[in-house]
């Protein structure tokens, strides 16, 4: 069963619309806070959060980028050899328990491998929104993928 697309499937200004979407609950955020020691009261404190500028807790920025990134996987890097290089990450907006995240990607530049011929890189925008479609992240990643085998359709 195939899983993700090769080099040549991707096109400059394709644009790939991620689904389905992810609800992110405070289980979510509480586990992955622990994960990661992330100990801000600004993720873990409903006390603390309630006095700040959003009156509420937030979801911590990094399980936000993880779930848009891995929204990306299927349509994106489904076959990659590598993700190379991400930039240019930010967090555009809050997200708070109960958001729903939709992701879309746009193929920005893509180029074959200087050093092997059987691979490229592509070079990828993706947005993260909500479900008031609110922009809350973007990045972009270099990925390295493979290009289709030699006889294969």
């Amino acid at each position: 069963m195939a899983f993700g697309r090769y080099f040549e499937e991707f096109e400059v200004g394709q644009v790939f619309r991620h689904w389905p979407g992810r609800t992110i609950t405070e289980t979510d955020d509480t586990w992955f806070s622990l994960l990661t020691m992330n100990q801000n009261p600004l993720h873990i404190d409903e006390y603390y959060a309630r006095q700040t500028q959003h009156g509420q807790r937030l979801v911590v920025g990094t399980l936000v980028f993880s779930i848009v990134v891995g929204m990306s996987v299927a349509d994106i890097s489904g076959r990659a050899i590598a993700n190379l290089e991400y930039e240019e990450i930010k967090h555009t907006g809050p997200v708070f328990h109960g958001d729903t995240l939709y992701a879309e990607s746009r193929i920005l530049d893509k180029q074959e491998s200087k050093s092997k011929p059987d691979r490229g890189i592509v070079y990828v925008e993706t947005r993260g929104f909500n479900q008031r479609g609110e922009t809350v992240l973007t990045l972009k990643r270099r990925v390295l993928i493979p290009k289709r085998p030699a006889g294969s359709s």
